[in-house]
């Protein structure tokens, strides 16, 4: 196995579950009792722009109930301690990696606790409920500000960012993805093409396991720790 220098981390809904943050699929989900397109389109925010900002106000006010757990923090150790480059990307809207004190952190799907104004184009820090119609931070228009989030058919943010690190790494990790929602799931095909070692950790195996030099399955709470000692003591994957 080569030695790592230049790391990229892409990590799911898994290793926010841990912290009892709801994934989408599954019988607890989030999408149960609402359709895709009801919630989580352009679409449907111009539908029904009142159960789309219910729905992410309901999931903003959770943040306060979690806190990150192991699997966060020990990769915000690994960001402190790693010598190399190392780019943390996240699937996941909550702000469980930036607390666990991440900052070498991209997140390609938006965050719950901002605001994108469509009057001012603005993007400021929220924490409140959007339901409310309240003023834009920014430009004080009221009614404008929706949740700044990647929904289906938008394009994730960075995304040059992103592919440029996936042809500079010699590692990339996948952490509690399904690997089902694209462009995220062709990371690792990327990353190999350009070279990478490539290595997943997760609770099943996801639907692109077999494009990874390694799987280790398990919970990200007992597996991420242990892989983060085993790197930063002997800079291997």
């Amino acid at each position: 196995m080569k030695d790592i220098q230049n790391i990229v981390i892409l990590t799911g809904a898994g290793i926010s579950a841990e912290s009892g943050v709801a994934t989408f699929r599954g019988p607890d989900g989030l999408w149960e009792g609402h359709r895709v397109e009801d919630v989580a389109t352009p679409e449907a925010f111009a539908r029904d722009s009142d159960l789309v900002q219910k729905f992410y106000d309901e999931r903003r006010a959770q943040l306060a109930t979690v806190a990150p757990n192991a699997a966060h923090l020990a990769l915000a150790e690994l960001e402190a301690k790693w010598p190399g480059d190392l780019l943390l990307i996240t699937q996941n809207v909550d702000d469980l990696h930036d607390r666990a004190g991440s900052q070498k952190l991209l997140h390609m799907h938006g965050e719950l606790s901002s605001a994108w104004c469509l009057a001012c184009d603005g993007r400021s820090p929220f924490t409140g409920q959007m339901a409310l119609d309240p003023a834009c931070p920014q430009c004080d228009q009221f009614g404008h500000l929706r949740p700044d989030i990647v929904w289906f058919g938008e394009m994730p943010y960075q995304m040059e960012r992103i592919e440029l690190a996936l042809t500079q790494c010699d590692l990339f990790v996948s952490i509690g993805t399904s690997g089902a929602v694209y462009p995220a799931a062709g990371f690792v095909q990327s990353a190999r093409h350009y070279g990478a070692e490539t290595l997943e950790m997760n609770l099943d195996p996801s639907e692109g396991s077999f494009h990874f030099h390694q799987s280790r399955m398990g919970r990200a709470g007992e597996l991420v720790p242990a892989w983060v000692e085993q790197i930063l003591s002997h800079g291997l994957c």
